[in-house]
């Protein structure tokens, strides 16, 4: 018997497309068996058009049969076979596909898709068999053919014997290798693994013959092996279902099965769409964060089914980057996919489905803010920060989609609450939506800057997180109200009893005192002035320009630190003993004024929560002060 070459391509295209397509091995089982639902649909849609036929889905099903002993792995069907000229264009012609042909003439009825459409899965199969083997009998014929391959070297074809119409594929396994061990595809839990992971969902059964224990009979206690014949796949994949059919547990159950996470979901999004490109998808949004969800590697994405074959594990490109916490799956029968269905192409359909699925997601958290605002507080305190970093990521190109999602630590409420509320009650007189920084709301509220603005009974928000001042300056203001810190050098809030005049006096009057202290602390504020803002506490630093302290400290915690610093300024308590105190020692001894100005720039740095810059020193000017007070 001759053998023939293959008509389209040389031994190397085929060494490339096994070697370098699919990433991995057990790609082959989920191509083989999509084959064979094509098989079998293509006998459904012949039933279609002629009336003579019954298709009767009972009779129709896929067979995985490991034989250990011979080391080969059988995957049979009862589809539509194949003749000698079908397996000559169809397996002698290295990316021709035959269900891309039938899917032409044969437009798709009643929901059915053809899955196989690019003519390369079948050789899939070389990367774990030295040998294939088809056994096919055509709907209608007589005749059965064998079709037999080592690789790119060529393949034959011959007459052969086969009862029933269908197609039998005959792997035989490689032996085993120092780097690749091959006998996993001949162990029965692991091909029931890769049935599920890939094609449980294929609509027709895939049936295994396993291992099962009983006890035996007339024993208490012995139990003895048996093999039975199972159906391994779901088939009917929920998302197919009409939502009004399921429920809450339904949803749930589906989030466990596909191990999701280990916590339940808080929500669900069930999406079934129609139209320019048509897709159904489940998604949840996790009750808790997951354990790698802030580390190099969490991967984001949704599971992308191609009609019920599970394509992609982690589709990226279906999720931006301030979702990435949503799990779940897709399923599409109109995507472009390349020649080894595991990479997308970029298209017009995978841009409109990831659209359609943002504005889902965002819509569900809306609802979730609106009618069950505890739900949301839970989901917000789990993910708020993936928000935040959404609004400052991509030069604030998302801001406007995220900004009425976010929440912040209310002075006023004693709870988080939205941008929207706070404006929402804001006096007419408020100009600006006032910020606090800290690393926790008990500092924040003990910072010295708040009291004027506490005093005006304006609601302050607490920014606890090293992304939120960051975020809140991409966004630069909310509904026409600009966000201003507390530590800011102009609060804008109004003197109602003409004391600015005063204070500007004091300030001219003392300008030689804060000449000098600014000298003392050369390069390290760029003013030292009365401060309009301090009611009971002797010293604050507050900040001019963009850069304000809490930022600073953020920056210079990076890796690779920009040593970007903010324009301190120190604030005097006029109405506070320590101003006389400097006042005389300006007047009567310049070296206590110079211990007093570094005592109070230490004591600011601290209720900042910055270093002290020299710590002995800072502990020898307290032993001092302690030392002349007893004096």
């Amino acid at each position: 018997m001759a053998k023939k070459q293959f008509k389209a391509e040389s031994k190397r295209l085929l060494e490339m497309m096994i070697n370098s397509i699919y990433t991995h091995r057990e790609i082959f089982l989920r191509e083989l068996i999509s084959n064979a639902s094509d098989a079998i649909d293509k006998i459904y849609y012949k039933a279609l058009t002629d009336e003579q036929m019954v298709f009767d889905k009972d009779n129709y099903y896929i067979q995985v049969k490991p034989d250990k002993t011979n080391r080969t792995l059988t995957i049979s069907d009862t589809g539509i076979g194949m003749s000698k000229e079908e397996l000559e264009n169809n397996l002698g012609v290295i990316a021709k596909s035959g269900s891309l042909a039938f899917k032409k003439e044969n437009e798709s009825k009643d929901g059915h898709e053809i899955i196989g459409q690019f003519g390369v899965g079948f050789y899939s199969a070389f990367m774990v068999a030295d040998v294939v083997t088809v056994i096919t009998k055509a709907l209608g014929s007589d005749e059965a053919y064998k079709w037999e391959s080592r690789g790119a070297d060529g393949y034959t074809i011959e007459p052969c014997e086969k009862e029933t119409v269908g197609t039998e594929i005959i792997l035989k396994i490689k032996e085993n290798t120092e780097d690749d061990q091959y006998d996993e595809y001949l162990e029965e839990y692991r091909l029931k693994a890769i049935i599920k992971k890939y094609s449980d969902f294929i609509r027709y059964p895939i049936r295994m013959e396993v291992t099962s224990s009983r006890l035996k009979e007339g024993s208490d206690n012995e139990f003895e092996e048996y093999q039975e014949e199972q159906t391994v796949n779901s088939m009917v994949p929920i998302w197919k279902k009409n939502k009004s059919e399921l429920t809450e547990e339904d949803y749930a159950n589906f989030y466990t099965e596909k191990r999701y996470g280990f916590d339940k979901p808080l929500k669900h999004i069930h999406i079934s769409v129609e139209g320019t490109v048509s897709y159904n998808a489940i998604m949840f949004i996790p009750e808790s964060i997951p354990y790698d969800y802030y580390t190099a590697e969490f991967e984001k994405g949704l599971e992308l089914y191609s009609n019920g074959v599970l394509i992609m594990n982690k589709c990226s490109d279906l999720l931006p980057d301030y979702f990435s916490f949503v799990k779940g799956m897709v399923d599409s029968e109109d995507l472009s996919l390349n020649i080894s269905r595991e990479m997308l192409q970029h298209d017009r359909q995978l841009k409109l489905i990831a659209k359609n699925i943002k504005n889902k997601i965002k819509g569900q958290l809306q609802s979730l803010l609106r009618d069950e605002r505890e739900k949301y507080e839970e989901f917000f305190k789990q993910f708020g920060r993936q928000l935040k970093y959404g609004v400052y990521s991509d030069y604030g190109s998302h801001k406007e989609d995220l900004q009425d999602l976010l929440m912040f630590y209310s002075s006023k409420e004693k709870k988080l609450v939205t941008l929207d509320d706070y404006v929402s009650r804001m006096p007419e007189d408020q100009k600006y939506i006032y910020y606090a920084s800290g690393e926790t709301i008990e500092r924040i509220e003990k910072l010295p800057q708040t009291e004027l603005v506490a005093e005006k009974g304006f609601e302050i928000l607490y920014f606890t997180e090293d992304i939120d001042e960051f975020a809140i300056r991409m966004l630069t203001n909310y509904k026409e109200k600009e966000f201003r810190s507390v530590s800011s050098g102009d609060l804008g809030i109004e003197s109602e009893d003409q004391t600015d005049n005063a204070e500007a006096g004091e300030e001219e009057d003392n300008k030689d005192l804060f000449e000098a202290m600014k000298d003392i602390l050369s390069g390290k504020v760029k003013e030292v002035r009365v401060s309009k803002r301090l009611r009971s506490h002797p010293v604050c630093l507050s900040t001019d320009g963009e850069v304000t302290i809490e930022m600073e400290k953020i920056l210079k915690s990076m890796p690779n630190n920009p040593n970007v610093q903010a324009e301190k300024v120190l604030e005097i308590n006029k109405n506070h003993e320590v101003f006389a105190s400097l006042k005389n020692a300006f007047e009567k001894d310049k070296e206590k004024l110079n211990l007093f100005t570094n005592l109070l720039y230490n004591q600011a740095l601290l209720i900042e929560g910055l270093a002290v810059e020299d710590p002995v020193q800072f502990t020898n000017d307290v032993c001092q002060i302690m030392v002349s007070s007893s004096q």
